[in-house]
């Protein structure tokens, strides 16, 4: 499996969330909807995910192992270093 694309939509406000991504999986399959989160110890990356009734968040598509999780991650944040310093496409306020 390789990535073969990975967009960066960022955003323009000052929370927390810096980025929206999708990752594309050999031409052929993509996942939407990440995010670029700066936390405490640094940006890490949330799957996407619904919220469930009793209010928490589960993925619903993330990597099954550690290997996989770092090479999607290694590729968003390369990425968005390419991209975070210039000016957004778009100028909506997105919030999480």
């Amino acid at each position: 499996m390789q990535i073969t694309d990975v967009r960066i939509r960022k955003i323009t406000s000052d929370g927390k969330m810096k980025a929206i991504v999708s990752v594309t999986f050999d031409d052929e399959f993509v996942v939407h909807d990440i995010k670029v989160i700066e936390g405490q110890n640094g940006l890490f990356i949330a799957m996407p995910s619904r919220k469930t009734p009793d209010g928490e968040f589960k993925d619903i598509a993330h990597p099954i192992n550690t290997e996989t999780r770092e090479k999607i991650q290694k590729s968003i944040f390369d990425q968005y270093e390419k991209v975070k310093n210039e000016e957004p496409e778009d100028k909506e306020n997105i919030e999480e």
